[in-house]
């Protein structure tokens, strides 16, 4: 059986927990805070393996967590950061999330990690929360939780040309006839019941690869018979070679119904290049049919090369037309790369990790339906996450850093009250009225010495 879905969970690990510690040695009357920070979580990485071809191990094993990141110690000592852990996965899966159907990473290029699940930041130890009025903090960040996701898993296999067409055109027997994969073939529909890869070569350096679609059928878009569990192969795909029975009455007709179902599965398809193998020429409805066809497909400006899978006519030419296509459709991409800005990429260690930088403070402030004060953006849910809400030291703490970021502000402009509920992240806490940041008085340096 050929998995090419599969849908898992994901838990990064969480940071490690702050500590709080305060210095006492001998003859250091005064040594103050010294707690440590925790370490990160790990993250949790997808990767391409080129030695995978199918998405069967996660039948089995649903569920990956990465590592928790370590407690700090005394004497300022860090925790151990969390292990990371790799997925090794097909390359061209697709990974999205599972609650909101947003494509999280697309994995084509072996070797290159994605991100899927950020691990937790360590907790600060007491020692970074030291000021000149709060010289013995009695409290320490606790670690950040780790991101959990539901991650859905979708193979596309990654071919330079698909092979497309109804049941019984011959698109195995073609496959076999011009690459050394064997797929089944026999005489009734739907003989391929999963995608079949070949390589093909043309002379002693050029090669490219060729996927055998199962047959598709009229109303395949909607879901009607197999080949729709497998139009999604088709859009990684450079070229369509789209394999018509020719000895049919009306392979003009199968053309167009073909053709109105890739663009009903998605509209690019329709705009995909494609050349027509007119197979079964050494029957003989099949060669006088072949001048009418050809003459109506060149009026849709479509190129189509005469063969015979059976006799291998025409199979020659048919190749090296795929291939002079492939490489004008490979210098058009090189050229659209090299005109395209560059993003910004996060890179972590010594591999390759294409994550988009997402440092944003932004939150937003809404009323609920049961009347709470609602607060959601990444830096105010941190800052919960990591407070130590049974510490009044450390509520004290957050009281400072939520006005900071801008939340205080916010929510009195939304009218909060004290004694209101306001829910941050999963936490709800009754709002009290924050306290003032003590004024500072300044003296010129006239009135210094006046004063003095």
């Amino acid at each position: 059986m050929f998995y090419d879905q599969a849908r898992i969970t994901v838990l990064a690990g969480n940071g490690g927990n702050g500590a709080m510690h305060m210095r006492r040695e001998k003859y250091v009357p005064r040594g103050g805070p010294d707690g440590g920070d925790g370490g990160r979580g790990g993250s949790v990485y997808v990767e391409a393996d080129p030695g995978l071809n199918t998405l069967l191990p996660f039948r089995y094993k649903r569920q990956f967590k990465a590592q928790h990141g370590g407690a700090g110690g005394e004497k300022k000592q860090h925790g151990r950061a969390g292990e990371d852990l790799v997925i090794l996965v097909p390359p061209g899966t697709v990974v999205r999330d599972g609650a909101t159907g947003e494509t999280v990473a697309d994995v084509v290029e072996p070797g290159r990690r994605l991100l899927v699940a950020r691990g937790g930041k360590g907790g600060l130890g007491n020692v970074h929360f030291a000021t000149s009025t709060r010289q013995t903090p009695e409290f320490a960040q606790k670690g950040e939780p780790g991101e959990e996701r539901e991650l859905e898993l979708e193979l596309r296999l990654i071919a330079d040309v698909g092979l497309v067409g109804f049941p019984n055109a011959g698109k195995s027997s073609l496959l076999a006839a011009i690459s050394a994969a064997r797929p089944k073939i026999a005489d009734y529909p739907f003989t391929t019941l999963e995608p079949n890869l070949g390589v093909v070569g043309v002379g002693e350096e050029t090669s490219f690869v060729v996927a055998d679609i199962p047959g598709l059928i009229e109303g395949a878009s909607t879901g009607a018979g197999l080949g729709h569990q497998f139009l999604r192969h088709v859009s990684r795909t450079r070229l369509l070679v789209h394999v018509l029975d020719a000895a049919q009455p009306e392979p003009l007709h199968d053309f167009k119904k073909i053709n109105a179902e890739l663009g009903e599965y998605a509209a690019e398809l329709a705009d995909r290049p494609q050349i027509v193998a007119a197979n079964k020429m050494d029957l003989p409805d099949a060669s006088a049919q072949w001048p009418q066809l050809r003459g109506e497909l060149q009026k849709l400006g479509v190129p189509a090369v005469p063969i015979s899978a059976a006799t291998r006519q025409g199979l020659d030419e048919l190749v090296r037309l795929v291939a002079a296509k492939l490489a004008a459709l490979r210098q058009e991409e090189l050229e659209r790369a090299a005109a395209e800005q560059p993003r910004d990429f996060e890179v972590a260690d010594d591999h390759r990790v294409y994550t988009p930088l997402q440092q944003s403070r932004e939150f937003y402030v809404e009323r609920a339906p049961d009347g709470v004060l609602e607060v959601t953006g990444r830096a105010a849910e941190r800052a919960i996450q990591m407070t130590d809400l049974e510490n009044e030291a450390a509520l004290k703490y957050l009281q400072g850093r939520l006005r900071q970021i801008g939340v205080t502000a916010a929510l009195e402009k939304a009218g909060v009250k004290p004694g209101d509920a306001v829910r941050i992240g999963d936490v709800e806490l009754e709002w009290m009225a924050p306290a003032k940041p003590p004024e500072q008085k300044r003296r010129t340096a006239r009135q210094r010495k006046v004063g003095s």
